[in-house]
């Protein structure tokens, strides 16, 4: 299973630093980064490997929102996908 995330961000730098430095929680909670994509300043996509989507479910509902608030993400939408 995969996730892809879209974030409406404010600054592409202090998101960036944010994002980095929230990689071991996201992976404590069931998501690898396969690529993260800037579509211009202020919008930003991300692929994951789900590999425990009830973790990753929980974590995307309210642990994120520290993260969301240090990296300035206005807004996010997420869809998780399995191969047809």
């Amino acid at each position: 299973m995969q996730l892809i995330a879209h974030y409406t961000i404010a600054d592409p730098a202090a998101f960036r630093a944010a994002f980095d430095a929230d990689a071991e929680d996201r992976g404590m909670n069931g998501l690898s980064l396969l690529q993260l994509w800037r579509e211009d300043d202020r919008n930003s996509w991300a692929l994951y490997q789900v590999n425990d989507a009830k973790a990753a479910r929980a974590y995307l509902s309210g642990g994120a929102a520290a993260f969301d608030a240090q990296a300035g993400v206005s807004a996010t939408d997420f869809h998780f996908l399995e191969t047809a």
